[in-house]
């Protein structure tokens, strides 16, 4: 059985600093790109950054210099290490694993966590 879970998320101030983790089972983590996408209220959810099993990784223009994403493999863990965070960084934030980007197959999401920022 397949099971992501995060943790990390909470409430902080602007310009503050939250860590995001994701914990994965199930899967053979190594072999997966890992991603972190994001859901504001009335809108849609959008990817934040990902890391292939290359560890090449990749920012939405929003959190570029701000966040940064790693992988531990021999934990099977993915990380979001945010900072200077802005409220327009409010969210439920969710890890996505996926074997082979752009294929339904092996496409993995987890609960989502909560992140809040206020002004």
């Amino acid at each position: 059985q397949v099971q992501l879970v995060e943790s990390g998320g909470g409430l902080v101030q602007a310009g503050g600093s939250l860590r995001l983790s994701c914990a994965a089972s199930g899967i053979t983590f190594s072999s997966y790109t890992m991603g972190w996408y994001r859901q504001a209220p009335g809108k849609q959810r959008e990817l934040v950054a990902s890391i292939n099993s290359g560890a090449s990784t990749n920012y939405a223009d929003s959190v570029k210099g701000r966040f940064t994403i790693s992988r531990d493999n021999a934990k099977n863990t993915v990380h979001l290490q945010m900072n200077s965070l802005k409220p327009e960084d409010t969210g439920v934030y969710y890890c996505r694993g996926q074997l082979r980007p752009g294929l339904k197959i092996s496409d993995y999401w987890g609960q989502g966590t909560q992140v809040t920022v206020s002004s």
